[in-house]
């Protein structure tokens, strides 16, 4: 089995955005990004299942509704379409899951259906709960969004001398003039806690793209550092301080940014394109502990709508509470341009790409790494959100064109 690199290596920087300005219609503002190495993927290691409760899927049924039954002939006709081996589409409207299904299998080799408790690598859409960890912190006042980073890691050092200014905001708005991550060596992973504050303390080598706070350029080394930081504050580590105060709060049990603790029975194998426009499985699982705050969210349909509920909500979800409704003003507020939309501007707040639908607002964020696409979508006004994961990168925009129909179908719905 040969595993090919898909082509554009720097498409790894660009994807969350671009899969969003794709199902919007935007053109990006002008940018030029910093182009990534080829990116080789690692071997996939045993795993052990986790400790918590799974989250139950929903026993209601979700396909008695016309959006249901809309839904399910469209989605089947794009995936059929489409040369994705697995898809897994849901879709949250007036405070409930009202359509969750998997399409296709996770292996190609192996088979096994994609149900909506399927597992997939989120890839980017693990940033915003960086975010909403960094807006806890700032709740329970042991940091501020314009603290230096350097306050609260003295050991982060870059070649440009402009690096001790650099700002938590300005990490999240991706408009710190951070370079990008060059190689995640996904076939040279590393597993232990140390391996995130070890990435940090290599980068003494890296200069900023430019000026910090002029513009927008999409950073997933940003992310890395930010997620080391919420380490040193919260005295946990990144992943077990997500777990604990966000995951397990809301129910999300299923999910977890560590490999370790995700079960095996539910994860969906990646997929590339081969060099004759195969579909393969990936020889390499795009996974390393160092990577974790920009990458590593492993969920599923099914935790994911509690979390867009508990968004939509403004921080709470039955009863729990993960953020004061008020933080909702910081997290949403737009700052930095990121593209343009027939006159419309796309902007970003606190890590959230922020723009509109059909007139509706919307909040999101999309992610994609060797053998995944994946798209978060809400338009809290309307109470809706959309998600959509897929187990396959290639040259296709299903992942998107499912997103875009889920969405004009959920939002003209009664």
């Amino acid at each position: 089995m040969k595993w090919t690199v898909p082509p554009r290596p720097e498409a790894r920087t660009w994807i969350p955005a671009l899969l969003i300005l794709s199902i919007l219609g935007c053109t990006p503002a002008p940018t030029t990004p910093p182009t990534a190495a080829p990116i080789t993927p690692p071997t996939t290691t045993p795993t052990t299942p986790p400790t918590t409760p799974p989250t139950t899927a929903p026993t209601t049924p979700l396909y008695d509704s016309d959006l249901a039954k809309k839904l399910d002939e469209e989605v089947e006709r794009l995936f059929r379409e489409s040369d994705s081996p697995g898809l897994a589409v849901g879709v949250v409207k007036d405070q409930e899951l009202v359509y969750a299904k998997g399409f296709g299998v996770t292996n190609l080799e192996t088979g096994g259906e994609v149900t909506p408790r399927t597992l997939f690598h989120m890839a980017s859409i693990t940033k915003p709960f960086v975010a909403t960890s960094i807006v806890q912190l700032l709740e329970q006042e042991k940091l501020s969004l314009d603290d230096p980073i350097v306050e609260h890691l003295p050991y982060f050092e870059m070649k440009d001398e402009r690096y001790a200014t650099l700002t938590i905001r300005q990490f999240l708005t991706h408009s710190s003039g951070m370079p990008d991550v060059e190689d995640y060596h996904w076939d040279e992973p590393e597993y232990d806690e140390g391996a995130l504050e070890r990435y940090v303390r290599s980068l003494t080598d890296r200069e900023l793209l430019f000026e910090p706070g002029e513009r927008f350029s999409y950073s997933n080394l940003a992310f890395e550092v930010l997620g080391d930081l919420i380490a040193k504050v919260s005295g946990q580590s990144f992943a077990d301080y997500v777990k604990e105060h966000i995951l397990l709060p809301l129910g999300m049990n299923d999910s977890s940014i560590l490999i370790r603790d995700v079960d095996p029975a539910l994860l969906a194998n990646g997929h590339v394109q081969g060099d004759n426009g195969e579909v393969l499985v990936s020889e390499h699982y795009a996974y390393n502990r160092r990577h974790g705050p920009s990458s590593t969210l492993h969920s599923n349909v099914v935790d994911m709508s509690r979390w867009a509920i508990a968004n939509m909500n403004r921080g709470e979800l039955e009863g729990t509470r993960i953020l004061d409704a008020s933080s909702y003003e910081l997290l949403w507020e737009p700052t930095v341009i990121v593209g343009i939309r027939h006159r419309r501007r796309v902007r970003l707040g606190l890590s959230w790409f922020l723009s509109g639908f059909n007139e509706q607002p919307t909040v999101y964020h999309g992610g994609g790494d060797i053998g995944y696409r994946t798209n978060f979508l809400m338009a809290p006004d309307a109470g809706v959100a959309v998600i959509v994961l897929s187990n396959y990168w290639g040259p296709e925009s299903t992942v998107e064109d499912v997103t875009r129909l889920a969405l004009e179908l959920a939002l003209g719905s009664e």
